[in-house]
C-alpha cells in the first residue's frame, strides 16, 4: 500500500504533467522515422491527455500542404495544429495524432504539377507510391506493431498537397483507413472510380480556389457516388484556396471522423 508521501509525490507528478501540456502545437513530440529503405522521415506525434501503453487508440494521421514541406519538424503544423491539440479536441477526441513533414521538392501523392503540364495537373493512374508516403505507411504500421492504435479507426486527413496525400493513401491502401477527410485535393478519377474499400470521405474545398481547382474535388465526390460509397461534400462559395480554414472550423469535422469505424 502506498504511503502518504507516496501519494503526494503521484500527485505532484499528475500535476507537472498537466501543466506541461501547452494546449497547442507545442505539444507535439519531435520524431525521426527511418524506414527499411534508410529513407529519414521527420513526424511530430501527439498522445492523449490520459494516455496509457495498455489501451488502444484511434490514430488521426495529418499530411500537411507543399507550403509546410521541409526538415525542420514545425512547418507541417502550421495549420491546424493548434486545433487537434486544443484542450477541446483532447478531451472530446482521444487519439495518437501524426503529423509527417513530406522534404522539401517531394510529395505525398504522385502527380504531375501543372507547371511542367501546360498548366494541368495531371495524375497517374498506376504510379508507385512516392517515398515519403512509402515512409508514412511503414512509420503508421510500427504503432500498430505496438499494440496501442485501434485498427478499426484510423483516420487520415490532409490540405491541398496533403488532400492529394490523402485520397493516394486510401486508395493504396484500402480498408486500412475508417475514415478520409480530403481538403482542397484531387486524385486519378479512374483510380477512384475502382475502389473497393469501405472507408468513407468527407471533402471539402472553396469555391474560387485558384490553386487547386475545385473541379477536381467536385469530380471525386460525383465519382464516389457513382460507387455507391460513403461521401459528403462541401464547398465554401468565395473562398481561395485556404478552405482547410472552414473545414477546420466545421462543428462536425472531427466528430464526423470518430463515427466511423471498419
Amino acid at each position: 500500500m502506498k504511503t502518504r508521501k507516496e501519494w503526494m509525490m503521484l500527485f505532484i507528478c499528475l500535476i507537472a504533467s498537466l501543466n506541461m501540456y501547452a494546449g497547442d502545437k507545442a505539444s507535439f513530440l519531435k520524431k525521426q522515422f527511418t524506414a527499411s529503405s534508410g529513407y529519414q522521415l521527420n513526424y511530430r506525434i501527439l498522445y492523449p491527455l490520459d494516455y496509457s501503453p495498455e489501451k488502444q487508440y484511434p490514430v488521426i494521421l495529418f499530411l500537411h500542404g507543399a507550403g509546410e514541406r521541409g526538415h525542420d519538424n514545425e512547418a507541417q503544423l502550421r495549420h491546424g495544429g493548434d486545433m487537434f491539440a486544443s484542450y477541446e479536441t483532447q478531451s472530446r477526441y482521444p487519439a495518437i495524432i501524426i503529423a509527417p513533414q513530406c522534404p522539401e521538392g517531394e510529395t505525398w501523392s504522385p502527380y504531375i504539377h501543372p507547371s511542367k503540364n501546360n498548366g494541368k495537373r495531371f495524375f497517374p493512374y498506376n504510379a508507385p507510391a512516392t517515398p515519403a508516403m512509402k515512409a508514412v505507411k511503414e512509420m503508421v504500421d510500427t504503432y500498430i506493431a505496438k499494440g496501442i492504435v485501434d485498427t478499426k479507426r484510423i483516420y487520415i486527413t490532409g490540405l491541398s498537397m496533403g488532400g492529394m496525400g490523402t485520397f493516394d493513401a486510401v486508395l493504396r491502401y484500402p480498408n486500412f483507413f475508417a475514415a478520409a477527410s480530403p481538403i482542397c485535393g484531387g486524385t486519378n478519377l479512374q483510380r477512384l472510380e475502382n475502389f473497393k474499400g469501405k472507408t468513407a470521405f468527407s471533402i471539402y474545398h472553396g469555391t474560387d480556389d485558384d490553386t487547386v481547382n475545385p473541379q477536381w474535388s467536385r469530380d471525386a465526390y460525383a465519382t464516389l457516388q457513382k460507387i455507391k460509397a460513403d461521401v459528403r461534400y462541401k464547398e465554401y462559395p468565395g473562398v481561395k484556396h485556404n478552405s482547410w480554414d472552414n473545414a477546420f472550423a466545421e462543428p462536425d469535422y472531427l466528430s464526423w471522423m470518430f463515427q466511423h469505424e471498419l
